[in-house]
């Protein structure tokens, strides 16, 4: 029995630590704001409310995990093509998730600072890659958060301006394509092949946006420590007020998600569930989410967490301000 139970054992530890092929989703504790933000000319504000942003752990999960997805409270188990896109590494998705943290910061900062009046200049710099096509050239060799710069040695300071280089163009040709990848500039060349539907048009299978620089009038600095990805803006513009001077959560404990656009529009995130779980956790008093499917989500795991959906910037400010009974 004994040599039973020991083999029963090494089985057990050898399933907890090989990794499977999926991705597991956990909950993690909602975390204040303040202490990772610094606004200059500003200060945490000490009222006992607090502005919270949640995160989710993501690692690979373990052949037991995956046997037995119920391992974990609020776990969700998916397959890696949903957590890195084909053709893309793990480190290149970690790159993209830490360049989309730094944009949003960068946003959240202007987004705040045109709350209060502030003038912010936002100048095109180019054409931002937001998703790549599976199976076409694209794929794996440019990434979400590129910034498009030139096409062929041509100048590019809009999605516009890409159009207008690729008119023209047939199916087989190379284009060569300038991006800003982080810190670096890149060259990558691509064979154009039909679009689906129009064998005539040219393409390499990318979806652009507008790129833009963010020249702010106060220095604004946030210490991300690691986390990756968008859903973070709103939580902190929020937290970039209260560092001013703006009584924005009003002694309540106030956690946040949602991309937030220069336009002050709040977007959706992913994994919901596991970000109410964490701001459940954590005991705040209302969790501000994007409207629409996210705040249906939300609700179903609140358990008596008061779910505030929000559409934009200003909507939330004024949510919070009406939570407090004053306006």
């Amino acid at each position: 029995m004994l040599a039973l139970g020991l083999l029963l054992l090494a089985v057990a530890a050898a399933l907890w630590l090989i990794p499977s092929r999926q991705y597991i989703f956990l909950p993690d504790r909602a975390h204040p704001v303040a202490p990772l933000v610094e606004v200059a000319g500003g200060h945490d504000p000490k009222d006992g409310g607090g502005i919270y942003f949640v995160d989710v752990v993501v690692r690979k999960a373990s052949l037991l995990e995956r046997i037995f997805g119920g391992l974990h409270d609020g776990a969700d188990l998916y397959p890696a093509s949903r957590v890195v896109p084909p053709g893309v590494s793990g480190s290149q998705q970690s790159d993209v998730d830490a360049a989309e943290m730094r944009t949003s910061q960068r946003v959240a900062a202007a987004v705040a600072l045109r709350a209060l009046g502030r003038k912010v200049a936002a100048v095109p710099d180019g054409a931002l890659v937001t998703g790549v096509q599976p199976g076409l050239p694209a794929e794996g060799r440019l990434l979400p958060t590129d910034v498009i710069t030139a096409v062929d040695g041509r100048t590019v300071s809009s999605p516009d301006d890409v159009t207008r280089s690729m008119r023209g163009r047939e199916p087989g040709d190379r284009v060569r394509f300038t991006v800003r990848r982080g810190r670096r500039r890149v060259t990558v060349e691509l064979r154009t092949v039909a679009a689906a539907g129009d064998g005539r048009r040219a393409v390499v299978g990318i979806f652009l946006a507008q790129s833009e620089r963010i020249d702010l009038p106060v220095r604004v600095s946030i210490d991300s420590r690691g986390v990756g990805g968008p859903s973070a803006g709103l939580a902190f513009a929020l937290d970039v007020l209260e560092e001013l001077g703006r009584n924005v959560d009003h002694g309540h404990r106030i956690a946040a998600t949602g991309e937030l656009f220069l336009n002050g529009d709040v977007g959706p995130i992913g994994a919901i569930k596991q970000k109410t779980i964490g701001a459940r956790e954590a005991g705040v008093d209302a969790f501000l989410v994007p409207a629409g499917q996210n705040a249906r989500d939300a609700r179903k795991y609140a358990r008596g967490l008061r779910i505030i959906p929000v559409k934009s910037f200003q909507q939330a400010l004024r949510a919070l301000a009406t939570l407090s009974g004053t306006e």
